[in-house]
């Protein structure tokens, strides 16, 4: 039997793949989602608008790293998050470029892979805002990585990529190798930036899979990546009570930005437009790749620059903290 509420998380009494062959016709995986319009109805939850005063301390980059707008623009923020620094040489080259022209404000971290160490020593040297990027996905790739680690990230790997709806469903024999995986993540990241994450998301966003959720595996406090933002009626009733679900269960213990977007699509023009008209009174995550062609091209061209003209374009570390809810 399936329950989804707006205080529950998706659960299962059945076999993984037969839930999941029975959820097929409400759900449709990341990748194929269209990243636009107004978010979900969310529950009540508190916001954190203000600039925390402090965060030239916590690793905001340096201008031109990033061009943060006046404060008299509005008591928004604008937050251009490349995912996937130190995946291999060339993402961290291209998200590098667009650190240092202001048109990437903060980047995610993938730790174990190839270029993963000269990555962290290019983000500390450059200042550049850094959180973790948790992956469950793609097969780690760093010479040297613990056999362990790479058994039980297997498992995960062999786990979420057959099924597509995996995610949404809580696999108890699983748990133990996502304890495993989650925490060998946080002590990689501290190894090489020297602090704990304060922002944690995850590779095709299964930071939101259930076994992660429900077993509280992300440190309390931190600014976790919500689920996308869309225009209502999108998406079915169902889809649309299980990312609420998921949010708030997020909100109780964890820091949230007000919109999510992907950068893509990138016609039409009024799609951006709208989005970051909204980074005017909001908090506004906008997700990139900038391995990806097309994002890249914009990232480095003039038109973003028109675009976010008068935007107040920073990392998430300026976002207060002030107002952090009380881990339950």
């Amino acid at each position: 039997m399936v329950a989804i509420t707006s205080h529950t998380l998706l659960t299962v009494s059945e076999s993984a793949p037969n839930a999941l062959t029975r959820l097929a016709p409400y759900f449709k995986p990341h990748q194929s989602m269209p990243f636009e319009g107004e978010p979900i109805p969310t529950l009540p939850i508190n916001l954190w608008l203000s600039l925390d005063p402090k965060s030239s301390e916590r690793g905001v980059p340096p201008v031109p790293t990033a061009r943060l707008a006046s404060e008299g623009k509005g008591a928004g923020l604008l937050i251009i998050n490349a995912d996937d620094w130190g995946r291999d040489r060339q993402t961290t080259e291209r998200t590098l470029q667009c650190a240092r022209r202001g048109t990437v404000s903060s980047v995610s971290a993938m730790v174990f892979m190839t270029d993963s160490e000269r990555a962290a020593g290019l983000a500390r040297e450059q200042g550049i805002d850094t959180g973790l990027h948790l992956n469950f996905t793609t097969p780690f790739s760093m010479p040297g990585c613990p056999a362990r680690l790479l058994d039980r990230q297997r498992k995960l790997v062999a786990y979420l990529r057959r099924y597509p709806l995996a995610q949404v469903i809580f696999h108890p024999g699983l748990t133990g190798s996502f304890e495993y995986a989650v925490k060998a993540q946080l002590d990689e990241f501290f190894r090489l930036y020297g602090v704990l994450p304060d922002r944690i998301d995850g590779h095709h966003h299964m930071h939101l899979c259930a076994n992660v959720l429900l077993g509280r595996l992300l440190p309390p406090g931190t600014l976790v990546r919500r689920n996308f933002s869309f225009r209502p009626g999108e998406k079915s009733l169902p889809n649309r009570l299980y990312r609420k679900a998921v949010d708030y269960r997020l909100s109780r213990r964890h820091r949230l930005v007000d919109f999510l977007f992907s950068l893509l699509p990138l016609d039409p023009p009024s799609r951006l437009e709208g989005i970051f008209s909204l980074a005017s009174t909001s908090t506004v995550e906008v997700e990139t790749h900038p391995i990806n062609p097309d994002e890249y091209s914009f990232l480095v061209g003039d038109a973003i620059l028109r675009l976010t003209a008068q935007a107040r374009i920073g990392p998430p570390s300026a976002i207060s903290r002030r107002t952090a809810p009380v881990p339950l």
